[in-house]
């Protein structure tokens, strides 16, 4: 064989050899990556993990729950102030109007229970 040969020869054995050790790297590299997630998803400290992230996402709606409900009672604590504002009024004036009836008729007696007779 010649030198031209030789070489070419070489040359296309170093390309296939280099191209299979490529390839199993590659399928080396492939599985053990596959058994580190494996590992990973598998952990106490994923399930761990996960497991909180659970609990704060309940708790975030848990919040948000309650941040309406308390809304919803501001409001109704306002409008129950508003109508306690209101029947302190009507009261006010009924009382000034019963004074001023009761100085216009001083003759009138207060009506009530009848007093129980002695037997």
């Amino acid at each position: 064989m010649d030198a031209l040969t030789t070489q070419i020869l070489v040359t296309i054995a170093a390309v296939v050899g280099t191209a299979g050790i490529w390839k199993f790297l590659e399928t080396k590299i492939r599985l053990r990556s596959r058994r580190m997630k494996e590992k990973r998803e598998s952990s106490d400290t994923v399930q761990f993990r996960d497991d909180l992230k659970q609990r704060v996402k309940k708790l975030e709606d848990l919040l948000t729950a309650a941040a309406l409900e308390k809304d919803d009672l501001r409001k109704k604590v306002l409008h129950l102030t508003e109508e306690v504002s209101t029947l302190r009024e009507r009261v006010v004036h009924l009382e000034k109007d019963n004074d001023r009836l009761r100085k216009k008729t001083p003759n009138v007696k207060k009506r009530g229970r009848p007093k129980k007779r002695p037997q």
